[in-house]
C-alpha cells in the first residue's frame, strides 16, 4: 500500500503528524519505480520459511547484470515498519541506505520480520535474545540473530550470482535488527551497520533513566504489535490519537494523568505492558541488547547523531560496549549533526533548529565513510585494513570533522563545574553550603520547545529540540541557572558527563533534569540559512545535552525508593557524550529543572507504586532545594 493510502485512512487531523512518523521509521516508500531502479534492478519476492516453518516476507532486488562473472554481495535490512511497495511490479524509489552503494550495485535485500506486515508468526517488541548456541537448529529458541541466520542461509542457496558475503544494516527501529542480527551471526554475515540503534528501551525512546517519554504516546499505534495475519495494509491506523488541533503542550497538559491514556489506548499490548512494568524488572532487562554484544564476529559500523531525539543512547552504548567486549568486530563510530536518521538524506545545508552546519554533511558520510565500510567487507580485502578511522565524529561547536583512535579519548582531561548558591558556575572547589530553591508544580510544568506552545501536535518538535534556544524558560523561578564567565579561549568538552547533585524536596518523589548551554556572545551575526526570519543568534543559548534522572531510580532502577521530605540525598546520573567546542566569547551555562514536559511525563512529586496509574490527587507542588558542593564532570579535549 502506498503511504498516501495510509494518510488517507488516519485523517486529515494527523496529516503532518504521519508525515513525520512514516519519514521517522523508514515507511515512506513509493508504489512508483524510479528509473534507475527499475532499470539496474530486477526485483522478485519470497516468503522465507524459518526454522519453525514460520515464513518471512522477503523482497530481493537483483542486479540486472548479475552473471556468473559477475557476482554481488548481499546488503540487507530487516524492519518491522513494512517492505512497501508490495508486489513484484512495484520498485522502491531507492535502495539500500544511500544513492552510492545503490549505483555501486548489490544484491538488496528488506525483509519484514516475523509477525508484522507480510511477514507470519508473532511479533514483540525488542525480542529478547534467546539462541540456544550449543543447538543452532533448535525451533525452541527463535529469536532476531536466528531469523537473520536463517534468511542469509536461504539466500545463499536460493539466489544465483553472488558472492558468498552477507552485509546488514538498518536505522531506527531497524537498527536493532542490524546489531541482533550480528549476535551469533552466520559465517557469511561480513560487515553490519546499525544506525539511530535502539539498545535499551528503558533509556531511551520510550523512557529516560526510567521517566516516561509521554510524546511517544502518539507512536504507540506503530509499536503496539502486528497483524492477526499477514498484510500489506496498515492495521494500526484506526488506532490514532485525536488531538482536535490543540498545541503539543495544550494537549498533553488537558490530558492530566497517564492514567487518563488508558481509553485511547486500551487495546495496545505494548501500552499495557509499559503501565504494568513500571520499573526496571525482567520484562525490560531482557530487552537490552547490550549484555548480549559479545564475540560478535561480523565488523560493525555505527551510526548516529548528537542530536537524535529517539536513539542517542543506544549507539553511543552500543559501540563501547562493542569496544569492551568485541573487540573482533572492529567497532567503528560514526556521529554527526543530525536529528533521527538526517544522515540518510542529504539536504544540502545541514541545519538542526536554525543552526548551520556545514554543507552536504551527509554526503560526505555516505560517501566517505558508509561506502567504503561495505566495500572493504563485502566487495573488497575483507581485512580490518579499512583505511577508515575508527572514530569520526562531529564538532558542533566548531562545526568540523575530528578523527579519533578510541572514544572516550584516554588522554582526556577532567573538568569540574560547581552549581554555586550564587549562581556562578566555577572551576573552583565549593563547599556543600548554602543552596539554591524553587518550586515545582505538577500543574505548571516547564515545556521542553518553544514550539510545544504554537503548533499542534506533530512531533517536529521532539526532532528539534536538542538543539534548541533556551531563552524561552531562562527566566522562569521554577529553573536554575548557572552561568561561566566570559570564556577567554576555546574550550572543548568531548566524552561522557556526569552528573552529581546534592538535593532535597519537601515531597517524597521528583525528577531532576540537567542542561548542559551554549551561550553565545551578544555580537553573534546571523547566517545567510537561518530558517525563522524571527531568531536572532546574537544571545542564543544553544542546547548542547541535556536528560532527566527519575528520582525514585537515584539508587536503583528495578528498586525504586521515596525521597525522605527535607533530607539532602545525593542524585547522580550520566549525560549523554557530546564533543562540543564552546568558543572564545561564548559563556557555559548549566540549568536545573523538576518538569520538562511533554517531552518527559509530570512526576506526581508525591511516592506513587506506579506512575502510570497516579490520580490527579497525587500530583502536589514541592519545594526542592539545590545545595553547594553539587558539580558536573566533564572532559576536555585538546
Amino acid at each position: 500500500m502506498k503511504h498516501l493510502d495510509l494518510i488517507e485512512q488516519v485523517g486529515q487531523g494527523m496529516l503532518t503528524l504521519v508525515f513525520i512518523l512514516v519519514w521517522a521509521f523508514g515507511l515512506v516508500t513509493s508504489g512508483y519505480a524510479a528509473d534507475p531502479v527499475r532499470e539496474q534492478y530486477q526485483k522478485v519476492e519470497y516468503r522465507i520459511p524459518m526454522r519453525d516453518g514460520v515464513r518471512l516476507y522477503t523482497a530481493v532486488y537483483i542486479p540486472r547484470d548479475a552473471s556468473p562473472v559477475k557476482t554481488y554481495p548481499f546488503l540487507m535490512q530487516r524492519s518491522c515498519f513494512g517492505s512497501m511497495p508490495y508486489g513484484t511490479d512495484q520498485y522502491k524509489a531507492t535502495l539500500g541506505p544511500s544513492p552510492r552503494l545503490q549505483a555501486d550495485g548489490y544484491i538488496f535485500v528488506d525483509q519484514d520480520v516475523r509477525g508484522r506486515w507480510a511477514s507470519e508468526g508473532h511479533w514483540t517488541n525488542m525480542t529478547p535474545v534467546v539462541s540456544d548456541r550449543r543447538n543452532p537448529s533448535s525451533t525452541k529458541a527463535i529469536d532476531e540473530s536466528t531469523d537473520t541466520y536463517d534468511t542469509i542461509d536461504w539466500l545463499l542457496k536460493h539466489i544465483r550470482y553472488h558472492n558468498g558475503r552477507v552485509g546488514l544494516w538498518g536505522a531506527s527501529y531497524a537498527g536493532f535488527y542490524a546489531m541482533a542480527g550480528s549476535i551469533n551471526a552466520h559465517p557469511a554475515l561480513k560487515a553490519s551497520s546499525p544506525q539511530a540503534p535502539i539498545a535499551d528501551f528503558f533509556r531511551e525512546d520510550i523512557h529516560h533513566n526510567g521517566a516516561f517519554t509521554q510524546v511517544s504516546l502518539l507512536a504507540y499505534p506503530l509499536f503496539g504489535g502486528g497483524p492477526t495475519s499477514p498484510t500489506t495494509a496498515p492495521w494500526f491506523s484506526k488506532d490514532w490519537i485525536q488531538t482536535g488541533g490543540q498545541t503539543e503542550h495544550a494537549w498533553h497538559q488537558q490530558l492530566g494523568p497517564l492514567a487518563n491514556a488508558q481509553p485511547y489506548l486500551a487495546r495496545n499490548a505494548f501500552w499495557q505492558q509499559t503501565v504494568a512494568h513500571p520499573n526496571y524488572d525482567a520484562f525490560w532487562q531482557e530487552r537490552n541488547i547490550l549484555p548480549h554484544l559479545k564475540k560478535i564476529r561480523p565488523a560493525v559500523l555505527i551510526v548516529g547523531g548528537w542530536f537524535d531525539a529517539e536513539d542517542l543512547y543506544g549507539p553511543l552504548s552500543s559501540y563501547k560496549t562493542l569496544d569492551r567486549h568485541s573487540t573482533a568486530s572492529r567497532p567503528m563510530l560514526v556521529m554527526g549533526p543530525f536529528g533521527h536518521r538526517g544522515w540518510s538524506e542529504e539536504t544540502g545545508h545541514t541545519l538542526h533548529n536554525d543552526l548551520y552546519f556545514g554543507d552536504s554533511l551527509a554526503t560526505y558520510y555516505q560517501r566517505n565513510l558508509e561506502a567504503p565500510f561495505f566495500h572493504h567487507y563485502l566487495k573488497g580485502a575483507g581485512d580490518g585494513k579499512t583505511g577508515l578511522p575508527t572514530v569520526c565524529l562531529f564538532d558542533t561547536g566548531q562545526k568540523t570533522w575530528r578523527t579519533f583512535s578510541q572514544w572516550p579519548m584516554p588522554n582526556s582531561q577532567p573538568l569540574r563545574w560547581y552549581l554555586t548558591p550564587t549562581g556562578q558556575l566555577s572551576t573552583q572547589i565549593t563547599k556543600p553550603t548554602g543552596f539554591r530553591e524553587y518550586s515545582s508544580d505538577p500543574a505548571q510544568p516547564v515545556p521542553y520547545g518553544e514550539t510545544t506552545l504554537t503548533t499542534e501536535p506533530d512531533f517536529s518538535a521532539l526532532f528539534r529540540y536538542m538543539s534548541a534556544d533556551q531563552r524561552f524558560i531562562s527566566d522562569r523561578p521554577d529553573v536554575l541557572t548557572f552561568q561561566t564567565d566570559v570564556l577567554p579561549e576555546n574550550l572543548t568538552v568531548g566524552g561522557e558527563i556526569t552528573v552529581r547533585l546534592n538535593v532535597s524536596t519537601t515531597g517524597t518523589d521528583a525528577d531532576w533534569v540537567v542542561k548542559l548551554i551554549d551561550v553565545y556572545p551578544p555580537d553573534e551575526p546571523n547566517h545567510p540559512y537561518l530558517v525563522s526570519p524571527k531568531t536572532q543568534l546574537a544571545k542564543y543559548q544553544q542546547l548542547v545535552r541535556g536528560d532527566v534522572m527519575r528520582g525514585r531510580f537515584r539508587h536503583s532502577f528495578e528498586k525504586p525508593e521515596p525521597f525522605t521530605p527535607n533530607q539532602v540525598t545525593d542524585v547522580t546520573f550520566p549525560l549523554q557524550d557530546v564533543l562540543h567546542t564552546f568558543k572564545k566569547g561564548h559563556r557555559v551555562m548549566i540549568q536545573v529543572q523538576s518538569s520538562w514536559f511533554p517531552l518527559i511525563d509530570r512526576n506526581p512529586q508525591t511516592f506513587v507504586e506506579n506512575i502510570y496509574k497516579a490520580g490527579e490527587a497525587d500530583f502536589k507542588p514541592a519545594r526542592h532545594r539545590l545545595y553547594g558542593g553539587s558539580v558536573i564532570e566533564v572532559t576536555t579535549l585538546p
